[in-house]
């Protein structure tokens, strides 16, 4: 296969991507971040940035907004970033806390797992995984991940991929 992926992965927090390029929307500069460097990695995801925006939507009692993050790699195909893996280091009892007080979902503390967790009867984890099937899509350059995995697809999405010449398996 002749690919381009590079080996050398620039890493930045969200905070600091969004304070590259304040105007952009949080997709925007991602496809902005990997034009540039082809493999990143993103921080810290899941938290409140300085605009009072997030950079993406995560679970409170999930990963550890501090100690989290996405690998994102350059699809040249569509020109824009393709989220390869995301990954972190589980909540702990005092960044679930942290993170159900900010979340407004306090209420979440009277349910078992969250019980356990905040009572320290849990070990602590990690967790993360590659998404096989978006690397497959960037190994072979395609447009659609249905054409690298079988799928059902509606209408709209199949009319779509027809006009685009995108043949869906």
């Amino acid at each position: 296969l002749d690919t381009d992926i590079s080996r050398e992965v620039f890493f930045i927090t969200a905070q600091q991507l969004e304070d590259m390029y304040p105007d952009l929307t949080s997709k925007e500069r991602e496809d902005a971040i990997v034009r540039q460097h082809k493999t990143v990695f993103i921080m810290q995801i899941g938290k409140t940035l300085k605009s009072g925006q997030k950079h993406d939507g995560r679970a409170p009692d999930y990963d550890d907004w501090e100690l989290n993050g996405d690998i994102l790699m350059y699809n040249e195909v569509l020109d824009s970033a393709l989220e390869i893996s995301s990954m972190g280091i589980r909540v702990d009892s005092e960044s679930l806390a942290r993170q159900l007080k900010l979340s407004g979902c306090e209420d979440r503390k009277e349910l078992m797992f969250h019980k356990m967790l905040l009572n320290n009867e849990l070990p602590l984890s990690i967790g993360g995984g590659i998404g096989q099937s978006r690397l497959c899509m960037l190994l072979l350059k395609k447009a659609h991940i249905g054409e690298v995995q079988v799928s059902i697809w509606d209408r709209d999405t199949i009319e779509a991929c027809k006009e685009a010449k995108v043949i869906l398996l």
